[in-house]
């Protein structure tokens, strides 16, 4: 099969190369995919499990992606709740060979049904995006309606998604980012957009909910926005300051089949819509992940026609 993969740690996505690698088997309670379309995660190859196993082992050359959308192939011993032929979507383990390769063996845990009407590509967009959106809101900021919650880097593939959950679930939503990215900001859903290069961000005003997709010195100031009982909610490592009366939490989104299917039945009914910059074969992928001007929206590798 073709596959992506990396062996330098240090040349980063520029040494991405295109090969040939032996298909997967199926272990015990896994099933192959084949996979029709990949998203990747820009800093990825910056991730320790990127390039070595739970053990520490050194396990180049790596294939790198963790979501996917595709069709099941095969399945392993004792694997239940997926038959061959399925449409699936789901992300994959931290720490096994990834999803930019023509097939990959994954735990059926992390697999969730992709409906019909429901395009490869765009269900390869949702797992990292959409439950890094869900899990940061409910699980871990307990969003709550009327409460007002910032987003920071709100034109961007998980960005997007949090203002628009946000949105839907009744929350009064401060979309951040660049001056060129207001307008998409609020199409998402936002009613607010603070410009983080010509504006000052403690003009936002107090808020119950941040939601950091930026670190920095934006998320330690952000700390100050929080109002009494809130939360600042870090996808990008522990924060460096906390708020004077609230939490701060740092997670690393985990997969999970029943909120992929709350965020894919949302695709589906016109309430949530994916953020897709860039759309690559797989022949064009090494090109695609190393751009040369700055994609507004998830790039996404498509394997099947």
């Amino acid at each position: 099969m073709k596959a992506i993969v990396v062996t330098d740690q240090a040349a980063g996505t520029a040494g991405m190369k295109l090969v040939e690698r032996p298909e997967p088997q199926a272990a015990i309670n896994d099933v192959v995919v084949q996979v029709h379309a990949s998203g990747f995660v820009g800093n990825e190859l910056e991730w320790p499990s990127t390039w070595t196993d739970r053990g520490n082992r050194d396990r180049r050359p790596s294939i790198p992606g963790h979501e996917f959308a595709g069709v099941v192939t095969a399945l392993g011993y004792g694997t239940t709740g997926v038959s061959v032929g399925q449409r699936v979507f789901g992300l994959a383990d931290w720490y096994r060979d990834g999803t930019l390769a023509e097939y990959m063996a994954i735990e059926a845990r992390n697999l969730a049904p992709l409906p019909g009407d429901v395009d490869f590509t765009v269900g390869a967009s949702l797992p990292i995006s959409g439950l890094t959106a869900w899990q940061a809101l409910f699980e871990h900021g307990r969003l709550r309606t009327g409460q007002r919650v910032l987003v920071h880097g709100a034109a961007g593939a998980v960005g997007s998604i949090a203002t628009q959950l946000a949105h839907e679930f009744g929350a009064y939503v401060i979309g951040t980012g660049r001056a060129a990215d207001r307008q998409k900001t609020l199409a998402f859903g936002a009613q607010a957009f603070v410009d983080l290069e010509n504006s000052v961000l403690e003009d936002a005003g107090g808020v119950d909910l941040v939601f950091d997709l930026i670190g920095g010195d934006i998320g330690k100031r952000s700390a100050g926005l929080i109002r009494a009982g809130g939360t600042l909610v870090s996808a990008v490592g522990p924060s460096e300051a906390r708020p004077a009366d609230g939490r701060v939490v740092d997670f690393v989104v985990e997969s999970d089949r029943a909120q992929l299917g709350e965020i894919v039945q949302r695709v589906r009914d016109g309430r949530l819509r994916t953020n897709i910059g860039h759309v690559a074969c797989l022949n064009d992928a090494v090109a695609a992940l190393n751009p040369t001007k700055r994609i507004k929206g998830k790039t996404i590798i498509r394997f099947q026609p």
